[in-house]
């Protein structure tokens, strides 16, 4: 697994087949169900809340007026469901710990 950068699905895989001994194909295709799981539940409407590391929210932002920086004109933006991440309080001490 890479120490620094971005953690990849082939990284995780990778981290299955070397600590619980699956192959790479198992490990591959697990890391898969369990993200598509996430995805499903998220396209559905339902928040995802992981125990320890941290809950994606579903939040529905009313219409409102915005303004272009660079001419200043106000633009109406239309109503969207936003995804947001809270990382749990454990996973946030982890953070401030390994800085």
């Amino acid at each position: 697994m890479q120490e620094a950068g971005t953690l990849t699905r082939a990284d995780l895989a990778e981290a299955l087949h070397h600590e619980i001994g699956l192959s790479r194909a198992d490990s591959s295709q697990f890391v898969e169900q369990i993200l598509g799981h996430m995805c499903e539940a998220l396209a559905n409407g339902e928040n995802v809340k992981i125990s320890g590391f941290g809950s994606f929210v579903l939040r529905d932002k009313g219409e409102r007026v915005g303004r272009n920086p660079k001419t200043g004109v106000e633009v109406p933006i239309a109503p969207r469901r936003v995804l947001t991440f809270r990382a749990s309080q454990m996973m946030r001490d982890r953070i401030v710990a390994a800085s």
